[in-house]
This record gives structure tokens, sequence and C-alpha cells, in this order.
């Protein structure tokens, strides 16, 4: 944590209230995201239990498993969740413009100017709580490679058709997700800590209503919402409120207030339940629905129609008790929306959400190439490329929010990579080693700030309309100045053009860090791959490891296939 989080931290144990870390917003928010609550069943990790979702705040969708350990029922929630979730994230991909690039020829090595299509736009989905993007990638992982019953072999407990089209989808979300900066697929407690502070750990801040409870909010939530076309009561509590008690009593009581039935006023849904909650509910709940279901097995031709009945009120039941815990999960995200949504967009959004959309594009288009799905294992090169892709983005979000953002400038400045002062002096000088001088002036600033500005270390300027370079030429401690002699960015001509310098009297920032994420290395192809790092691909036994096969050839598995979802990654 930086001394500026650090110091905004305590500030929020003094005032009891959440405290800003950020005057505008980092993150991209859609005007029309898709909120997903997911819940998994205790015991099993990424065992689905019920998730709720929706773009409308009024009208949640919820979808949810009688019986986790059925896997037919198991495969039925997740078929009504890929009904709800593919046509969203598929809507996106149909309005395209065209792009002009340069596309290398592999024989000739010669550049060519090509148009590219580009969706206009791309999905959102929200989630609570980092722990729901880990369950996303854990439901991805276990059925982008399941058969369906419209396989040749579907084998034992065949998916639905869209099923297998889902884990695709969100396993490329969940690997978007790793990219610094990215907001395909978005926690609301990192949106909420990246922007604001609270006097509690960052352990507690996982606990959004815990976190939303450092900020101002209405007095009570609403006891009930629509969902599925139909109301569902739920206890409600000031517990989740901050009008009169302090973010950390307030943030207590979300935590730990409970009704009289000894249930929590306000559930996690983080995705896990409540040990309380499954002892008391969910477990009876789902017994009552066993035995309707063993009663209908059993039933004569005329009881079928009454155990008929007792099964769905069984499902209703269940559907009542498992909403109840989701919408203040649910109103909690939409609040977390609101609360960003009046911070100002950062100036470098849009850049960064190109990227996301060049994202969105390539998976748009593998799928329609008819591609295989994402492996389970990276090979050697495509690892190193992902990592190497993932450094560049951190160092770009790094330097981007720095200059987007003034508190962001401030902690590079406490941490002595950057510093702002007022214009002093600006001196007319030339470099006379070559043919022709060129110009070197040198510009000297009064400084407060305390950088580590080393004789001869470069120094970039901030909010130019091109980059430009300078080196520390002086430093005078006593007289709290440093002397810069610029080296680019003023154009051409043998004097400086002007507006390219700086006035006397102007106040001015300069980095000691680069303003560009530098390239890194060149990788070899993965055709080019020594044995060592898994041989060269596309051999029989390479082609099976993919799939998560054993080699026919005996001997260790090769190693996977390089994988097709990150080669968005490469889009940008």
């Amino acid at each position: 944590m930086s001394l500026l989080g650090t110091l905004a931290r305590l500030e929020a144990v003094r005032s009891g209230r959440a405290e800003p870390l950020a005057t505008v917003r980092h993150r991209h928010l859609s005007d029309r995201p898709m909120v997903v609550v997911p819940l998994t069943a205790a015991g099993e990790s990424g065992a689905p239990l019920a998730v709720m979702l929706g773009t409308d705040r009024l009208a949640p969708r919820l979808h949810i498993v009688p019986q986790p350990l059925n896997r037919t029922l198991r495969f039925d929630h997740l078929a009504g969740f890929a009904a709800d979730l593919l046509p969203y994230l598929e809507s996106f991909g149909a309005e395209v413009e065209q792009v002009e690039g340069s596309e290398k020829d592999p024989e000739t090595g010669e550049k060519s100017q090509v148009l590219r299509e580009l969706c206009a736009d791309a999905p959102q989905v929200i989630v609570p709580n980092g722990a729901g993007v880990h369950h996303l990638a854990l439901l991805g992982r276990s059925t982008r490679f399941r058969r369906t019953a419209e396989d040749a072999d579907p084998g034992p407990y065949p998916a639905p058709a869209r099923v297998p089209l889902l884990g695709r989808w969100l396993t490329h979300l969940t690997d978007r997700a790793q990219v610094p900066g990215s907001s395909l697929l978005l926690p609301m407690t990192g949106l909420l800590t990246r922007h604001w502070a609270t006097g509690q750990s960052q352990l507690e801040d996982q606990h959004l209503a815990a976190l939303l409870a450092w900020h101002p909010r209405p007095a009570a939530l609403r006891a009930g919402a629509p969902v599925d076309g139909r109301t569902v009561d739920r206890p409600t509590g000031d517990g989740a409120t901050v009008d009169g008690p302090t973010g950390a009593a307030a943030a207590e009581l979300a935590e730990s207030a409970r009704d009289s039935h000894g249930q929590l006023l306000h559930p996690p849904a983080g995705p896990a339940t409540d040990p309380r909650f499954d002892e008391l509910v969910l477990a009876p709940a789902i017994g009552r629905y066993d035995a309707a279901v063993t009663a209908l097995r059993d039933a004569g031709p005329q009881e079928r129609e009454r155990a008929q009945r007792y099964v769905d009120q069984a499902v209703g039941a269940l559907t009542d008790a498992l909403a109840g815990i989701l919408l203040p999960t649910w109103q909690d995200v939409w609040h977390g929306l609101d609360l960003l949504r009046t911070l100002p967009p950062a100036a470098h959004l849009a850049e960064r959400w190109e990227g996301d959309r060049w994202s969105y594009t390539g998976h748009r288009d593998r799928l329609a190439a008819g591609e295989p799905p994402q492996p389970r294992q990276d090979d050697a090169v495509t690892a190193a490329r992902k990592l190497a892709q993932r450094e560049r983005e951190q160092v770009r979000v790094d330097v981007q929010e720095a200059l987007d953002d003034p508190l962001a400038m401030a902690e590079r400045r406490l941490a002595g990579e950057a510093f702002t002062g007022e214009v002093v002096e600006v001196l007319p000088d030339h470099d006379t080693s070559g043919r022709t001088p060129k110009p070197r002036p040198l510009v000297t600033v009064r400084t407060a700030d305390h950088p580590h500005a080393d004789l001869g270390r470069e120094a970039h300027r901030t909010h130019t309309a091109t980059p430009q370079k300078a080196v520390i030429a002086a430093v005078d401690q006593e007289a709290g100045t440093i002397t810069l002699r610029v080296m680019s960015g003023m154009g051409r001509r043998k004097e400086p053009e002007p507006g390219s310098l700086p006035e006397p009297g102007e106040r001015v920032t300069f980095t000691l860090f680069e303003l560009t994420a530098r390239q890194s290395a060149p990788l070899p192809e993965p055709d080019d791959t020594p044995w060592t790092h898994g041989g060269p691909p596309g051999s029989g036994d390479h082609a099976r490891a993919a799939a998560g096969a054993p080699p026919v050839s005996g001997g260790p598995p090769a190693p996977a296939a390089p994988p097709t979802s990150d080669a968005s990654e490469e889009w940008e």
C-alpha cells in the first residue's frame, strides 16, 4: 500500500467515512452493464447453487439448482444461465466499424495496409467481488469442454447445447480480467477500493455490504424487488447505512446483524453462503425437495398431480430463500455503480476500452471461425507472451492514471518518482557537437518535492502535445531548484517552436519514469519452440493434450497447444 493510501485509510478511521483515492473514474462503465451475482454450494469448489443476473436493476433474473448434487439439474441451471447471458454477450458483435491497420506478409516480410473490423462496443459484466470472478473462471473451465447431446459421442451426462459456448465466453472474460486496466469483467469491491479508502482492512473490504457501509446512503433498502415477474420479500435493517453510526460501526453491523431467526440481515453472497443459513434454511429446503421428488417418482397415476404440486412448492420455497439472500447483494452492486458514476471519466479510459473492444472482437471472430475451445494449460511461449503483455499493461495503466489524476500523481511525487514546481528561468542553449547546432535550452524549476534527481537522469514533461524528454543538469537543494536540459519536443528548427517550452511562472510536472511502456523482447513462434519447452506443436499427442486427453504414444503428456483465447491480447 502506498503512503497516500495509508494516510487515506487513517483519515477514514478518524472521520468514519470513506476517503477519496481518485478524482476521476479510472475504469470504464458501460451504459448497459450485466450484473451477475453468483452463489455456490458449500463443500464443493465451483458448484453452482444460484445466480441472479440482468441489465435492469428492477427486474433481475434468478436461476437456481434445487439439488446441487444432481448433475442434470446443474446443467439445466447452466443452460438457463446461458440463455440469459449469451444473448447479451453476442448482441455487441453485429455493429462494427472499419479500422485501418497493417499486416505483415509471412513470406516476404513486407507490410501492407488492411481494413479490420472492430466492434463499436463491447459487453461488461459486473460481479460483487473477486471471488465471483474466480467462480466464473471455474464454471468456464468445467463447461467449455463438455460434450452435448448433439455430439456424435455425447458420453454420460451430456450438457445442453449452449453450455460449452457459455464456458468459452466465461473463460475469455476471466482471462481478460487478469489484464490490468481491462473493463470487460469487473468486481465491484475492486472498483470501489480503487477510488475510495475505508478504515478497515483489505480483507474486510471484500465484503461488499461492509465496504458500502463507509459511504453515505439511504436509511433503508426496499423490502422487496420483482424477481422473474414476482415479488420476494426479505428482512431489512439499518446495518447497511451510515446515516447514524460511523463507518466502522455500520460495517460491523452489516457483517454480523441477524434477525430473530438467526439469519443475517445482509447476507454476503460472496459467493459462499452463510453456514447458519445452510443449516437452518437451505438444508431443510433441499431435504423437502428431495422428499417431494422421491414421492413423485413413487406416485401412482392418481397421485402424480398432487406430488407434482409438492415438487413445485419445494422449488418455490428454495427460490424464495435464495432470492432473499441474493437481493441485498444485487442492490449493493447497483448502488456501487451509482457511486462510481458520480466521478468523471479519466482521459485515457477510451483508449483502454478500445483494447477491450479488440479483445471482444477477436474472440467473436474465433467463435465464428469454429476454432476449438481454449486449452487447459498454456505452452511456454504463450505463457511468456501473456506475462509480458500484462506487465506492459500494468505499466501503461500506472502511467495513464498518474497523468489523468492529481491524486495518483501525488503518490508518485511522494515516492520521489516525479516533481511539480514553478518555472523560474528558461535559458537558451545549443548543442554544437554536430554539423548543425541543436536547441538544448535549460529550464530551472523551483519545487517543494524531493525527487530522486540524480545528475544525468532522464525526466519527462507531462501534458505536452508531443513527448518532451529532458536530462537533469543541476540540483540545488538549498534553493529547492532543479535545472533540466530539454532534449526533444521542440520541433525541427534551429530555435524551439513557440509554445514548446514553458514560460517563467508556469507550473510544470516532470516524471522520472517514461510515459510509454516499453515493448518486451520478441519471443519465438510456437513452431520454433525448443523441445525443452514443449517441442514443436502440431503432433497428435500435442493436439490431444490441448483437449486434455492423454497421449496415445505413451510417455508423459505433451504441453498444451497455444490457447486461442489470448490472441485477443495481441490485437491491441
